[in-house]
């Protein structure tokens, strides 16, 4: 059995995502009775579509990686614990014993909810269950119990399936996805959290009367508020803000120019990227739902996605680039951080792309939630530095030169991972066991009333 689940771990490994996952859309829509033909078609479709939103994602975090260690380096910030992107929360999960059953167990979750009806996501989006080997890892790291990080995983995995669930409505909505839900733990998390933030600026006279969707701003800004240009102009101010001391003039001028261009060229690219994935995914959805017909009564199915499909909206994106200043600032100011981001800054999209829905778009609302996801998420990161940075050694993650801790904004910053470890390191199993009770609370009042509790996501109401 563990050479089998090496072997597989291997194959997804060296595959990547863009190639295991339309294999696996492949074999998913012949599965649900699509002609071999039609399913083959999708499956490259949407791997080239996921090619292309890779492609302009690193295009992306390469300037915005630029820029903020420029910024940086003009504020003089100096602080002990380096975000390393995402890659290390990776490296954890996979190069940990959890990281080896991850894949199976996670299946198995799904494939049980599935048929206890207390989900409608099918999760085919397997590179991302590297989430829940990671928070299984560090329970691991915490605890140095296997059955224990097993457990937590599962757990994690059952958790991002009622999120999907939860958000897919507003999600489907809001950005025009049939049949798509998003268990993704840099995303979904992030809901709750937006919905205080929301219900708070509702009940504060001025700030709630603030529209600030792309369509107002184009509205009132003309030209400059198309996404395009908002783009240009948003990467012309990061641009001079990074690079104003970058050199003689020449080179300022250059270098800002090429982040304003290249920022612009990410507005325009993301979203035409998510339409080509669209595409794709048209076969598998009516293969799916005709499946569910025949089968199920008319039982609806949700397939389970990377939230990369979210971030190409101009809502998600602006309100990142923006986020960006801030959150050096806010390494700079806040009291007892310990934390300095560099590499994770283009991963702020996938963050706040789940406010969008619920805020219909708003990216003043959206900036304001990101604000205190970001400053709560420096000290979810300060406390959990030195058990990330050991779960990281632990599973050969090549540290930095220089670097003696280490985080990332991709669950390093977030509140499941530190829900879990602290549950773990409070009461041992019985953590565990409490947050798998909470879980079950959650999912039966969400089932004894869906509507009400998709509404207070974002999705629309009856009246709508």
């Amino acid at each position: 059995m563990e050479v089998f689940l090496s072997t597989l771990k291997a194959i997804i490994d060296n595959l990547g995502a863009t190639v295991a996952l339309p294999i696996i859309i492949f074999l998913f829509a012949v599965a649900l009775g699509a002609q071999p033909g039609r399913a083959f078609r999708a499956g490259v479709t949407i791997g080239i579509a996921f090619i292309g939103i890779n492609l302009v994602i690193g295009l992306m975090w390469t300037n915005l990686s630029e820029v903020a260690q420029a910024m940086v380096k003009n504020t003089g910030i100096q602080r002990d614990v380096v975000d390393v992107g995402w890659p290390s929360a990776a490296a954890i999960a996979f190069g940990s014993a959890v990281g080896l059953w991850v894949i199976p167990l996670t299946l198995l979750v799904n494939i049980a909810m599935l048929a206890a009806r207390l989900t409608k996501t099918l999760d085919i989006d397997i590179w991302n269950y590297w989430h829940f080997a990671f928070i299984g890892s560090l329970v691991v790291a915490a605890t140095g119990s296997l059955p224990m990080g097993l457990l937590a995983a599962a757990i994690a995995a059952a958790l991002a399936l009622f999120l999907a669930d939860w958000t897919a409505p507003a999600v489907q909505r809001f950005y025009n996805l049939p049949g798509i839900s998003i268990p993704h733990l840099t995303t979904a998390p992030g809901v709750p959290i937006a919905i205080v933030v929301n219900w708070i600026i509702d009940r504060i006279p001025g700030l709630r009367d603030v529209q600030a969707d792309p369509e107002a701003i184009r509205r009132r800004l003309g030209v400059a508020g198309e996404p395009v240009i908002l783009g240009l102009i948003i990467g012309l101010i990061l641009g001079v803000l990074g690079f104003y001391n970058a050199g003689d003039v020449q080179t300022v001028v250059v270098k800002i120019l090429k982040t304003a261009m290249n920022l612009a060229a990410v507005m325009l690219l993301l979203p035409r990227m998510v339409q080509i994935l669209m595409e794709g995914l048209i076969p598998v959805s009516e293969a799916a739902r005709d499946f569910m017909q025949r089968r199920a009564g008319g039982r609806e199915i949700y397939i389970g996605l990377d939230s990369a499909i979210l971030i190409g909206h101009p809502a998600a994106i602006s309100t990142a680039l923006v986020l960006v200043p801030v959150a050096i600032l806010l390494s700079a100011i806040l009291p007892g951080n310990r934390v300095i981001l560099f590499a994770d800054l283009a991963v702020i999209p996938f963050v706040v792309a789940m406010f969008a829905p619920l805020m219909r778009g708003n990216i003043f609302r959206m900036i304001i939630a990101g604000t205190l996801t970001l400053a709560v998420g420096f000290y979810i990161a300060t406390g959990m530095a030195d058990l990330f940075t050991s779960a990281a050694v632990a599973s050969g993650f090549q540290m930095p030169a220089g670097a003696v801790r280490i985080t990332s904004i991709a669950d390093g910053f977030l509140w499941p991972p530190f829900v879990f470890v602290s549950a773990v390191q409070l009461v041992g199993v019985v953590g565990l066991l409490v947050l798998l009770a909470v879980l079950a609370v959650l999912l039966f009042l969400y089932q004894r009333n869906p509507k009400v509790w998709e509404v207070a996501a974002g999705a629309p109401a009856e009246a709508e």
